[in-house]
């Protein structure tokens, strides 16, 4: 299974949210987005899709799923009956990673078998 294994204090300072599932460590110290010119992309305007796009990026690294299993779960969700939004996060927090990290049985939601 493919998951992203690169810099997580990265990703939480590109989308400007702290995600508590992804790292310990707390965007407090930089919180400007990545990159040489970061503290300048604060003030650009993001479009409808560029929004939408930032809160499905946030649903995918925060519980930890690839791009096709996301499309799996909102599959899922439409066909349930109820608010799909509602249901996409109820199957996503259903994830067996997901409820050992809300049980305080790890510090994140990425497990590893090797350690």
């Amino acid at each position: 299974m493919s998951r992203y294994t690169g810099p997580r204090l990265k990703i939480m300072r590109a989308l400007g949210v702290d995600l508590p599932g992804l790292g310990r460590k707390s965007m407090q110290e930089r919180n400007q987005p990545p990159g040489q010119h970061g503290a300048r992309k604060v003030a650009a305007r993001k479009s409808e899709f560029g929004l939408q796009l930032m809160e499905k990026q946030k649903l995918r690294y925060n519980y930890g799923v690839t791009e096709r299993q996301l499309r799996r779960v909102v599959l899922d969700a439409k066909r349930q009956k109820g608010v799909t939004g509602g249901k996409i996060v109820e199957l996503l927090e259903r994830r067996l990673d997901n409820l050992v990290f809300r049980a305080g049985f790890a510090p994140t939601t990425r497990l590893r078998a090797n350690s």
